[in-house]
């Protein structure tokens, strides 16, 4: 062959070679994050890492724990399911479950991207065309959605009363794709739809039904096993049994569909498997002393709200603060009365110690702009001092803030540091940190923060009515 067409294919063959070749001829370099699939982790793989990865609902009904007794209606279920692996194993090697909380609308990505090997929601949870995920056979079976009112309320026994009604549902709530078939229905009588608000991620399930006992919301529905759970400790709710949204869908625990083995176990364990009668003893004696959240908006304690409404704005806007944050912690503390008096030294609106005030410069507490004052500062040198991080979104810096305001910040970075360690969002109070709080510290905390929470929600829906009034000048404004 010539020299110059040797030359020639030479060349060509290096202009080839910087040609993309197919895919099927390329060779595989390691994918990038968003491509790589989870690992497939089947009952073998389990067996062998010794950990079985379970993703819950973050939510408290489905999965709270409370000075170390579980609460959550998933928890006696799970243990079961981890002594019959342990009581089967062929080999005689143990495994331990590892609890994995997630918001509910995150679990099936999660086990999707191999972060759990299983997913138990202990709610009705939408697959939504994931076809690699399968649920296990029914924990029940046509689990009805059902209405839930406060007692004293209308009543309601069918689903057309509701036409132009406000539903307030949780994040992930079933119910959501319930309401819209019913619309339907009602659009095609000409009747008008069920409005559904959908509420701060903050509330879960068992917050908006506490919401509800409060008549703060007036409407909510949910799984009726659910809804006769929570009726056991908030003796107020009125659970309309008869106003059924939809009965299609089945309570299940989900698995990969590549994880055959693990799914024949879970499906063979379910089958079996019976809750014991007394399974909601503790949680009854805990929560019957827990939800005392009241309704701030009633006519009462709106009045009180208007005659300190001026000094708490002054003061909020001073402090870089929500002036309905400031609220929410007076009628906690106070029910928004100025002359109160509580226990040890803590006094006035905001229930404020000497210590505190003189900690931010303010004496005389005993008067309510100085009460306001010394509250709005401290508040706002902890959420300065310690949870001004990006990272944090309002709401939870919020939270952070008003657990720092309860139990001191050097605590509430502990129990950061230690849900870091567990593997816990450290940057998230609700559902995160706040379990390692009820673990170590109690509900006091846990309680406090969710009700001032729950008290400016309330607040926060009626800002317009609230601040439509003119602020009343103070002598500091002039």
């Amino acid at each position: 062959m010539p020299i110059t067409t040797r030359r020639r294919l030479l060349l060509l063959v290096c202009l080839l070679s910087l040609l993309p070749l197919p895919a099927a001829a390329r060779l595989a370099g390691p994918p990038e994050a968003w491509q790589r699939p989870g690992e497939a982790r089947d009952l073998p793989q389990v067996r062998s890492s010794g950990v079985l990865r379970v993703l819950v609902n973050q939510s408290r009904n489905s999965s709270g724990e409370v000075n170390g007794q579980p609460i959550g209606v998933e928890y006696l279920r799970l243990r079961a399911f981890e002594h019959y692996l342990n009581r089967i194993a062929k080999d005689g090697r143990s495994l331990r479950l590892e609890i994995i909380p997630k918001a509910k609308d995150q679990l099936i990505a999660a086990l999707q991207r191999g972060e759990g090997d299983l997913v138990a929601p202990g709610e009705l949870l939408h697959l939504r065309g994931h076809g690699d995920v399968s649920p296990s056979a029914p924990i029940m079976s046509q689990v009805p959605l059902v209405l839930v009112g406060r007692q004293g309320a209308r009543r309601y026994r069918r689903l057309d009363q509701l036409a132009g009604k406000t539903l307030v549902l949780p994040a992930g709530s079933a119910v959501g794709d319930a309401v819209h078939k019913v619309n339907e229905q009602l659009a095609a009588r000409n009747l008008r739809p069920i409005v559904i608000e959908w509420v701060d991620p903050s509330l879960a399930v068992e917050d908006v039904l506490e919401m509800v006992q409060a008549g703060i919301y007036s409407l909510t529905a949910v799984e009726l096993p659910i809804a006769q759970r929570w009726a056991k400790v908030l003796p107020q709710l009125q659970v309309e049994s008869e106003v059924v949204f939809s009965r299609d869908d089945d309570l299940s625990w989900f698995v990969r569909r590549d994880a055959g083995m693990l799914r024949a176990s879970v499906d063979q364990f379910l089958k079996d498997y019976r809750s014991p009668a007394d399974q909601d003893a503790v949680f009854q004696r805990v929560y019957r002393r827990l939800y005392k959240v009241h309704n701030p908006l009633g006519g009462n304690e709106l009045r009180r709200l208007e005659r300190v409404r001026p000094v708490l704005q002054q003061h909020a806007e001073r402090n870089d603060l929500d002036w309905l944050n400031l609220a929410a912690v007076a009628f906690k503390e106070s029910s928004l009365n100025p002359a109160a008096r509580g226990a040890g030294s803590a006094t006035g609106l905001m229930q404020v110690t000497p210590t505190a005030a003189r900690s931010v410069g303010v004496g005389n507490i005993h008067l309510l702009d100085n009460n306001v004052q010394a509250s709005a500062r401290y508040l706002a040198s902890l959420r300065r001092n310690f949870f001004s991080s990006p990272r944090f979104n309002e709401r939870e810096r919020m939270a952070f803030t008003l657990a720092a305001y309860n139990i001191g910040p050097q605590r509430v970075q502990q129990l950061q540091a230690e849900a870091r360690r567990r593997g816990l969002n450290p940057d998230q109070w609700f559902f995160q940190v706040e379990r390692i709080a009820a673990e170590q510290v109690g509900m006091g905390v846990v309680n406090y923060v969710n009700s001032v929470n729950k008290y400016f929600l309330a607040f926060h829906r009626e800002r317009n009515a609230l601040e439509s009034q003119p602020r009343v000048a103070s002598r500091d404004d002039e």
